[in-house]
């Protein structure tokens, strides 16, 4: 992979992308520049593309149209380069979906010793120091349907952490969560976004969005409607479909 070496363009660069499921286009031609370490939030109404958009970056969903480079590899049907660009990606989504059967240090140590081929000593250190990151550490040998909502998702978290992504992506992390659960979870992120991580978010947690974001972008249906720092998007939005998504999620 000598051409990801040499790579000195955006961490995340898509060009035109568009994705369709049947006949209905849920991306209508999406282009962003992420450069590496940059927070990036995307809200929009429901059903507005921001969670298709994030799936299509490690190929959960694959888009029809359009070019998606991550770290200097291009995501086609090449498997090899579906599997390299998904060995720099850390996903968590709003269920949690961690394997009930095996514990919390078993949960984060499974994928770094199977794919990372860490040993089982070298995984569970990872895993001991990423829980304590995230601040649960006395929970590695509890399973997960003896955790909180919040617990089970800074778990999550931590899995995804274990191997060691260039970025992490949140599909609306939240928005399963009770509300009192809801600040544990934004901590971790904050904290994690501070420490440098590329981040993209979607989520409608406005004061995470306001406080660590680099650029926030707003979609609806299937486009990019606005993008700006917080400070234009919640001090000066241009666009009306902004504004009165911002004044309905704002109010609340």
């Amino acid at each position: 992979m000598s051409e990801q070496s040499e790579w000195n363009g955006p961490i995340i660069h898509c060009q035109d992308v568009h994705k369709w499921f049947g006949n209905f286009e849920a991306l209508r031609g999406i282009s962003m520049e992420v450069e590496q370490g940059e927070v990036i939030v995307i809200f929009g109404p429901s059903g507005s593309g921001k969670s298709t958009f994030i799936r299509t970056l490690n190929r959960l969903e694959e888009h029809q149209k359009g070019k998606i480079i991550i770290d200097g590899i291009e995501l086609t049907k090449d498997v090899h380069n579906i599997e390299a660009v998904r060995m720099e990606i850390g996903m968590v989504f709003q269920q949690f979906n961690l394997f009930p059967h095996l514990t919390v240090l078993e949960n984060i140590t499974l994928a770094p010793e199977q794919v990372r081929k860490r040993s089982k000593s070298q995984a569970e250190e990872i895993g001991m120091q990423l829980l304590d990151r995230v601040g649960i550490p006395e929970q590695a040998e509890k399973y997960p349907n003896q955790l909180s909502g919040g617990q089970q998702q800074r778990v999550a978290i931590a899995r995804a952490l274990a191997m060691q992504p260039k970025i992490m992506l949140f599909d609306e992390p939240t928005s399963a969560l009770d509300p009192e659960m809801i600040k544990e979870v934004l901590d971790v992120m904050i904290e994690l976004a501070e420490s440098g991580m590329t981040m993209l978010v979607v989520s409608h947690e406005m004061g995470f969005a306001r406080g660590v974001a680099d650029r926030m972008y707003f979609f609806d249906e299937g486009l990019i409607v606005e993008t700006g720092t917080p400070t234009d998007i919640f001090h000066n939005p241009q666009e009306d479909r902004t504004k009165l998504f911002l004044s309905q999620i704002l109010s609340h």
